[in-house]
């Protein structure tokens, strides 16, 4: 597979903390057969990354990294003040072999203001808004508001512990509800630390979820 959402660039925000830490990861992943990883540091107000400061890290990481799994870099960009300001100045490290597409995320318990705005500013700019890990926004509640985001053109990217029960049994059934109906682009595992990788391979779901979701990294 390709994991389309990790936070294993080390020491850029509260995902994995050291050099060694990202390279005993990727050695796993590697033994776990994935092929491609995109690495999705945070960007926000909280943690200000610039693209020059991860793009430096990230040539860090390549240098050290001797196995076979592809390395890209993008970001996790919170719908916040800073990003309009980046959005503005075209400061950006986009998703995606095209670099047309940008992983998007917001508040998990209220929206941004003018959310609906900002996602026609992205498309208008040529890009695909991706909202990582739809299932775990508490404001968002029946199928229909997620129905409507996919019919103004965002795209949905599954966290693999949602479909776990790690972020607890609403988020479950969510992600359960939309794998089943389609609704997702891209799977992503969110990885901040080891031990969230022992559970995803340890870890069983249903064979109707395991079918569906087989079906969806192979046509991502």
């Amino acid at each position: 597979m390709t994991d389309w959402h990790s936070h294993l660039l080390p020491g850029v925000d509260d995902g994995v903390e050291s050099l060694e830490g990202s390279l005993e990861i990727l050695d796993l992943y590697e033994k776990a057969g994935i092929a491609e990883v995109w690495l999705t540091p945070h960007i926000m107000e909280d943690v200000p990354n610039t693209p020059a400061m991860l793009c430096q890290a990230f040539d860090g990481l390549r240098k050290a990294y001797n196995g076979s799994i592809t390395l890209h870099l993008a970001a996790e960009n919170m719908l916040d003040g800073l990003f309009a300001e980046r959005f503005d100045a075209g400061a950006l490290l986009p998703i995606g072999k095209d670099a047309k597409t940008l992983l998007v995320e917001t508040s998990y318990f209220n929206p941004p203001v003018r959310l609906g705005e900002t996602l026609n500013k992205i498309k208008s700019a040529g890009y695909f808004p991706m909202l990582a890990h739809p299932e775990r926004y508490n404001y968002i509640e029946d199928l229909s508001s997620y129905r409507r985001l996919k019919e103004q053109g965002v795209m949905f990217q599954l966290n693999l512990l949602s479909l776990l029960g790690y972020y607890g049994s609403v988020v479950q059934d969510k992600a359960e509800t939309m794998l089943g109906k389609g609704m997702y682009d891209r799977v992503g595992t969110d990885l901040h630390r080891r031990a969230q990788f022992d559970i995803l391979t340890t870890a069983k779901v249903s064979r109707k979820v395991h079918f569906q979701l087989s079906e969806l990294m192979q046509n991502q």
